[in-house]
């Protein structure tokens, strides 16, 4: 039986067993495999990391889009939001390029989604390989895909976003701009007024460094930088962190009650996600909180 080990992390080894390779490339940018395995069916991995799962991929992708568009939507129909309207929320998505981001984040009718993804490969073999993962959100008229460099992007576009959502690699290679302090205030600087940064932020347990200087970059740019957590079984050492930055405080303070309101409103049902998760998501525990204080 051949094993892919994943050795992001050091001194530590993850290995799932390979019953099929489904495909295997270096696409110019990273080195992909995509295989099946019995317990969390189709895998992407990119350079020796587990990038998403079939079976679990909903946790994150879920966490990823919902919290900051519902949360968006509620400040928007209270009238303290700024000047977008309520029937069209521009989203940027930068990285996913399995998917399964936009898909969710179009769950949301209002949604009109600019996904922005360095590697056109990644994005070919997902819709390939892994159908299910965006689920023909690349063919919605409401997305558009942008193959480009997403530091650059965010850098040097003229267009404003309700939300900015990172769906980055770890930051190694091609990932690693996606990291920095300049990077992060770029996209402040494309969002709308009362707008919200959302990326993706490792593991704490395994990362700390990296949640770290994300949260004194957020903080030195940011009102209210934050921190939301998921545990996301694929991905080895407890809760997933997810950065969150904005300049309304209010965003991440609606109770249940109202984003429960604006999930009943388009009759949003999902797997993980709920009113109740997104009220206790930022509660973080002692461990995690230290390190925001580093």
């Amino acid at each position: 039986m051949d094993w892919f080990d994943e050795t992001l992390h050091d001194g530590i080894r993850q290995s799932l067993a390979v019953d099929r390779m489904l495909h295997r490339e270096h696409t110019g940018l990273h080195e992909l495999a995509i295989f099946e395995n019995r317990t969390f069916g189709r895998v992407l991995a990119l350079d020796g990391a587990i990038q998403t799962t079939e079976a679990d991929e909903y946790v994150y992708h879920e966490m990823l889009a919902h919290p900051a568009i519902l949360a968006r939507k509620a400040a928007l129909c209270s009238g303290s939001g700024g000047s977008g309207p309520e029937d069209r929320l521009d989203i940027l998505i930068v990285g996913g390029g399995d998917g399964g981001c936009l898909r969710e984040a179009l769950r949301h009718p209002e949604v009109r989604a600019t996904q922005v993804e360095i590697d056109r490969r990644v994005v070919d073999l997902a819709k390939a390989w892994l159908p299910a993962l965006s689920a023909g959100a690349f063919d919605d008229p409401r997305a558009e895909l942008v193959i480009a460099d997403g530091a650059r992007f965010v850098a040097e576009t003229g267009r404003r976003f309700d939300v900015a959502i990172v769906d980055s690699t770890d930051p190694v290679g091609p990932g690693a701009a996606l990291f920095t302090e300049d990077f992060y205030r770029n996209c402040k600087r494309c969002l709308k007024e009362g707008g919200a940064l959302v990326t993706q932020n490792g593991v704490p347990s395994l990362q700390g460094d990296e949640l770290a200087t994300s949260h004194a970059a957020f903080r030195a740019l940011f009102a209210d930088p934050a921190f939301y957590v998921a545990p996301v079984p694929t991905y080895n050492g407890g809760f997933m962190a997810f950065g969150w930055a904005t300049d309304d405080a209010g965003l991440r303070r609606w109770s249940a009650a109202t984003i429960r309101d604006r999930i009943d409103a388009i009759g949003l049902e999902t797997r993980y996600f709920n009113a109740d998760i997104f009220a206790a998501a930022f509660a973080l525990p002692n461990d995690i909180r230290s390190l925001l204080r580093a």
